[in-house]
């Protein structure tokens, strides 16, 4: 089933993290008439229209429940790193495509997993900055969740690794 977004809702895509539905218009798209939404990611200002009728394409979703977010933690807890003995670069592209399909429970696997990895080995630049987008992704949309504040779920991330 498709979500349907009011203005006002939040919605998460794919990669870029929380947006508010800021508006819903009728733009010329390909000269076919069609409505969009107006998304601004919260993150950084970005507005992305999207389609009506490619919401599911693109992977927008609504932000999780509250009661997810325990299963959330229970992925970040886990201790199960799976690409150890890969290279850097095969490691990156698994953790990028993870990224891109707007999980929150991929990436928690990939924050999880560049955690774990951190503590045995340098990450590349390009690993840093994923661990980096990956930790912000799930801090903005659990503190959503949960309706606390972001430095909340920092302090909880920072429990969990430590």
């Amino acid at each position: 089933m498709q979500p349907n977004f009011k203005i006002g809702d939040k919605a998460v895509y794919p990669a870029h993290g929380v947006g508010e539905v800021m508006g819903i218009e009728k733009r010329e798209i390909m000269g076919q008439k069609q409505q969009v939404y107006v998304l601004r990611i919260l993150d950084n200002g970005m507005k992305i229209m999207i389609p009506m009728d490619k919401v599911a394409s693109v992977g927008l979703r609504e932000v999780i429940s509250r009661e997810r977010v325990k299963e959330v933690y229970k992925v970040l807890k886990g201790k199960g790193i799976s690409v150890k003995s890969q290279t850097w670069n095969r490691r990156y592209r698994e953790y990028m495509e993870k990224i891109k399909t707007g999980s929150i429970f991929d990436i928690a696997e990939v924050l999880r997993d560049l955690y774990l990895l951190k503590f045995d080995k340098d990450l590349s630049f390009g690993e840093r900055k994923m661990l980096d987008t990956a930790r912000s992704l799930l801090i903005k949309e659990v503190s959503i969740a949960r309706n606390v504040r972001e430095q909340v779920v920092e302090k909880e991330l920072e429990d969990i690794f430590n």
